[in-house]
C-alpha cells in the first residue's frame, strides 16, 4: 500500500481533519505502543498501520 492510499483510507473514514489529529495524538498498542505517524516514521508499511488502525478502531472489514 502506498502511502497516499493510506492517507486517503484515513480521510475517508475518519475525515481529513480528523485523521490528521488521530494519526499524531492516539497512540495505539497494536504498533507497540506507537502513534501512526512515529510508526510511519519508524518503519512500519502503511499496510500494516493501516491494520492496526482497523483493529484499534473496529473499522467494518469492508473498509479494511
Amino acid at each position: 500500500m502506498r502511502l497516499t492510499d493510506f492517507w486517503r483510507l484515513m480521510a475517508e473514514q475518519f475525515g481529513a481533519v480528523y485523521a490528521d489529529s488521530f494519526a499524531s495524538d492516539y497512540v495505539i498498542a497494536e504498533l507497540g505502543g506507537r502513534t501512526v505517524r512515529q510508526a510511519l516514521a519508524d518503519g512500519w508499511s502503511a499496510k500494516e498501520v493501516w491494520r492496526a488502525v482497523c483493529v484499534a478502531m473496529d473499522v467494518p472489514p469492508e473498509r479494511r
